[in-house]
C-alpha cells in the first residue's frame, strides 16, 4: 500500500491515461453488474470512478469487492482509462483493494442524500451528514471566508488578537452568560471581546479577532445558537463611518474571493453569488421607522424592530443594507452617543434582507462619559474598574463592530438554518455530539 504515491479523486483527468494511481477514499456508491462493479470513490477533493473486472483480478480482489459496504475507508491501486461513456470522462480501471476501516451495511444517515433527512437527524449523525458534497462544500467554503478575511485583515494592518475566554464578571452586564467553575471562584464564559479589544486599541490601534463566543440564549430559530464565531474589529482615531468602509469592504472581498476561486464549491451548493456593489444602501432607525409606518405597522420612536419588522424591511431591501443611528437606550453602555441628540447613538447594524449580520458603532472614549453610562443601564462601575482605569490612560476616540461569522456564511451559502453553518452545533436544546 503506497502511501506516499496517492492521486486524490479529484485529480484523475483523462491527462492520465494509461498511468498507474493509487487512491484513497470512501466508497460513495457501489453498482454490482456481475462481471464488471464499479464504485464512486470519495475524498476530500471530489469522486472519481473505479471499475473493477471481476475476470481480470485475483480472487482476494474479488472477495474484497463482493464484501464492500458504502462509507467503507479503501485503497484502491489501478489504472487510469478514457471512458468518454462516463460523466466524467475517465475512470479507474481496479486491479487491487484493501478494506482499510469498514463501515456497518446499515448506516443510520444516507451520505449519498438520495435518501432525505431532516435537520434534526442529519445533526444527531453529523458526521455520517458532513461527508455528503452539499453539505462539505458549506465549510470548505466557510474555510475560504475565514482565508480571506485574514488576509483583508493584514493588508488593512490590522493585528489579529486573542482575548481571554473565561472572564471574571458579567462585563457587558445582561444574564445571558454561562457560569462556569474556576477552582474556589465563579467565571463566565465570555460574550464578546468587546472591553478587550477597546482596550487594545491604546497597544496596537487597529486590531481584530475570530473567536468563539457563548450565548445563553434561550430563543430557539434559525438564527441563534449558544456557541458561535465572532468577526470582531476595533480601531483607534476612527468614528462609525470608518468603520462600516471597512465592513463594506470586507464584505466585497470575500465575495470576490469566492467567486473568482471557488466556483466549484459555489455550484456544489446551486449558490449563483455575484459581488456586491458599494457603497450599500444606509438609512437612519428614523427612516426605518418610517419606511415601517408606510407599510401599516404602527412602533412608538425607540422600539426595537422585531423580526416581523425586519421582514418588511427584507422584502424591500433584498441585498446588503446599513440602519444607522439607534435609539441610544437600545445599544449597551459603551456606545456613543450624537452630539446633537443625546437620545440617539453612533452606532449601526449591517442587515442582509431581514437578517441582522454585524453591529458597531462608534465607542464612548471619555472615562467618566463612560461611567455615567455604566450607572444609567444599572450597572456597578466597580465592577469595571479594570475596564474603566485604560481611560485614564489616554483612550483614543475609536470605534468597531462585530460580524456573525456563521450568519455571514448562511447568507454566502444561501442555507436557511445557523446549524446548517456549524459543524457541531450548540443551542437551548443539543449538547451532543
Amino acid at each position: 500500500m503506497a502511501l506516499r504515491g496517492r492521486v486524490l479523486a479529484g485529480d484523475v483527468k483523462p491527462e492520465l491515461d494509461g498511468k498507474g494511481v493509487n487512491l484513497f477514499g470512501w466508497v460513495h456508491e457501489i453498482r454490482d453488474l456481475g462481471k464488471l462493479v464499479f464504485i464512486l470513490l470519495r475524498d476530500v477533493s471530489g469522486i472519481c470512478q473505479v471499475v473493477f473486472r471481476m475476470e481480470e483480478v485475483e480472487q482476494s480482489v474479488r472477495d474484497a469487492v463482493r464484501g464492500l459496504t458504502n462509507e467503507s475507508a479503501v485503497f484502491v491501486e489501478g489504472v487510469v482509462v478514457k471512458q468518454p461513456r462516463s460523466k466524467l470522462g475517465v475512470e479507474v480501471v481496479g486491479k487491487r483493494l484493501t478494506v482499510l476501516g469498514r463501515a456497518v451495511p446499515k448506516l443510520e444517515l444516507d451520505p449519498t442524500g438520495k435518501v432525505s433527512a431532516g435537520l434534526d437527524a442529519r445533526l444527531r449523525h453529523r458526521i455520517l451528514d458532513l461527508r455528503r458534497p452539499e453539505v462539505r462544500a458549506v465549510f470548505l467554503v466557510g474555510s475560504q471566508v475565514l482565508k480571506a478575511m485574514r488576509d483583508f485583515f493584514h493588508m488593512k494592518g490590522f493585528v489579529e488578537v486573542r482575548t481571554p475566554k473565561l472572564i471574571g464578571s458579567a462585563t457587558e452586564g445582561g444574564a445571558e452568560l454561562f457560569e462556569v467553575k474556576y477552582f474556589d471562584r465563579v467565571a463566565y464564559l465570555a460574550q464578546s471581546p468587546q472591553l478587550y479589544k477597546e482596550q487594545l486599541t491604546t497597544v496596537f490601534e487597529k486590531v481584530c479577532e475570530i473567536g468563539p463566543y457563548f450565548r445563553a440564549e434561550a430563543s430557539h430559530t434559525g438564527r441563534h445558537i449558544s456557541e458561535f464565531t465572532s468577526v470582531d474589529i476595533e480601531q483607534a482615531f476612527a468614528d462609525m463611518y470608518d468603520v462600516m468602509d471597512v465592513l463594506e469592504e470586507l464584505v466585497v472581498h470575500v465575495h470576490r474571493h469566492l467567486v473568482e476561486n471557488h466556483q466549484h464549491l459555489l455550484q456544489m451548493l446551486g449558490v449563483n453569488l455575484r459581488v456586491p456593489k458599494r457603497p450599500f444602501k444606509r438609512f437612519t432607525y428614523d427612516e426605518a421607522l418610517e419606511i415601517l409606518r408606510s407599510e401599516g405597522v404602527e412602533l412608538r420612536w425607540g422600539e426595537d424592530f422585531g423580526t416581523p419588522h425586519l421582514r418588511i424591511l427584507g422584502k424591500k431591501y433584498t441585498g446588503y443594507y446599513f440602519i444607522t443611528h439607534f435609539p441610544t437606550e437600545s445599544k449597551p453602555f459603551y456606545i456613543q452617543e450624537t452630539e446633537k441628540d443625546p437620545r440617539v447613538s453612533e452606532s449601526f447594524d449591517l442587515m442582509y434582507q431581514w437578517l441582522e449580520l454585524a453591529s458597531g458603532g462608534t465607542r464612548v472614549s471619555d472615562h467618566d462619559v463612560l461611567e455615567r453610562k455604566l450607572r444609567e443601564k444599572g450597572l456597578n462601575p466597580a465592577m469595571f474598574e479594570d475596564h474603566l482605569k485604560v481611560f485614564r490612560y489616554g483612550m483614543p476616540v475609536h470605534a468597531g463592530w462585530g460580524l456573525g461569522f456563521e450568519r455571514f456564511l448562511m447568507v454566502l451559502t444561501r442555507r436557511t438554518n445557523i446549524r446548517e453553518t456549524v459543524l457541531f452545533p450548540r443551542d437551548r436544546f443539543r449538547l451532543t455530539p
